[in-house]
């Protein structure tokens, strides 16, 4: 996280908090009261309620999900927040299959030093074909 400010690690390791939290609430709050949320494009989610609930539909599909911040970094008036999505799809209409997908927000950071814009983006064939599969979990045995 070179380079970045304290303060903007600071608030991207409370916002990868709030994911986890099964609150959505939490999510929103990291948002400006009319900050947007959009989605591999799709139309944007407005205003804190909106984006709670867009928090929540991933919360319901994911009871155990992990939110991982991989890294950030600050590009100008725009800071790249990547990450990695791990979890169960246990919610209603679930498949049981674990997913692990990682993707990256674009944000906007506003005067109240909170979202004012979030353009986020994963591989949507690689989660369907997960939500449909599962993931394999790879794992290295350290040979020491």
């Amino acid at each position: 996280m070179a380079n970045v400010p304290d303060a903007l690690s600071d608030f991207a390791h409370r916002y990868t908090t709030a994911w986890c939290s099964q609150d959505p609430g939490a999510v929103a709050a990291h948002y400006s009261p009319s900050g947007s949320l959009s989605i591999n494009g799709g139309n944007p989610a407005i205003g804190r309620i909106a984006i709670a609930g867009v928090a929540k539909e991933f919360m319901t599909a994911f009871p155990d999900m992990q939110l991982i911040m991989d890294r950030l970094i600050a590009k100008g008036d725009r800071t790249e927040y990547h990450w990695t999505l791990l979890g169960t799809n246990r919610g209603p209409g679930g498949t049981g299959h674990r997913v692990r997908i990682s993707g990256v927000e674009e944000w906007k950071i506003g005067r109240d030093g909170l979202i004012e814009e979030s353009q986020g983006r994963y591989d949507s064939a690689l989660y369907q074909h997960q939500l449909e599969h599962g993931v394999e979990e790879h794992f290295e045995i350290n040979p020491e």
